[in-house]
């Protein structure tokens, strides 16, 4: 997730990059486990780099039940300016997902954990919803991730909250293994989360799917360029991210 560090005191499908479509493995009494592991050129949270635009490795377990409940952990490297030394962040997701004919809501709590950050307001929690409904091939949808007011969040003025805002639309190319993407989102400010004031971010990708392998790409731009720079690098900037992945 994007927490970067402003003051002395900065994640989708859910809000996971390039996730890893994974194969579940039965375990019997409706429950089920799948997991991937995805190698990208640059890790980007709601378009703002989270490994100074190098690369990152990710991995995700999950443990889901036929009723529609869930459990996630998810896993990336990440550069230590997010957040006060810290080199990784995991997220423990917990949720419920029901399909209703071609319409399916999904919604649960995230829990964003960053291990050695120093002691310092690192986690935080957020509740998230989405709707999406399929029309053949292709997929609309709307996420909306609410954090409430958490000393995490705050860029000096207390505890704060935040909202993002998000939909995206993706179709999988009918007699091919290429699936296209489009996304656009709204961090609404001010918080950690947007980095003082909000804005926007959006993406177009493209993946390549072959058995448990998948290949992407993906165009990613905010409408905060130029403002928000570590060393040599703007973070906010639009870039070109690739991802190979696989699932188990």
């Amino acid at each position: 997730m994007n927490k970067f560090k402003i003051t002395a005191a900065a994640l989708a499908g859910l809000l996971i990059p390039f996730a890893t479509p994974a194969a579940a493995a039965d375990l019997g009494n409706g429950l089920s486990v799948s997991g991937g592991a995805t190698l990208v050129s640059d890790y980007r949270f709601r378009g703002i780099s989270q490994t100074d635009k190098r690369a990152a490795v990710q991995g995700t377990f999950t443990l889901s039940h036929s009723s529609g409940f869930y459990a996630t952990v998810w896993g990336s490297s990440i550069d230590d300016y997010v957040y006060n030394g810290a080199d990784q962040e995991i997220d423990l997701i917990a949720g419920y997902k029901k399909s209703f004919g071609s319409t399916t809501v999904d919604g649960g709590v995230l829990y964003y954990y960053y291990p050695g950050s120093g002691g310092i307001n690192s986690d935080f929690f957020e509740p998230y919803l989405s709707v999406a409904q399929a029309f053949g091939p292709i997929t609309a949808k709307v996420t909306a991730n609410y954090a409430p007011k958490q000393a995490a969040l705050s860029i000096g003025a207390g505890k704060e909250d935040s909202f993002y805002l998000g939909g995206d639309l993706s179709a999988a190319i009918p007699k091919s293994p290429v699936s296209l993407s489009a996304h656009l989102g709204h961090t609404f400010g001010p918080s950690y989360l947007s980095i003082g004031k909000g804005y926007t971010d959006w993406s177009l990708g493209a993946s390549v799917a072959v058995k448990n392998f998948t290949v992407g790409v993906q165009y990613v731009d905010t409408s905060k360029h130029n403002q928000f720079v570590i060393g040599t690098r703007d973070e906010a900037k639009a870039g070109i991210v690739g991802s190979v992945g696989v699932s188990f």
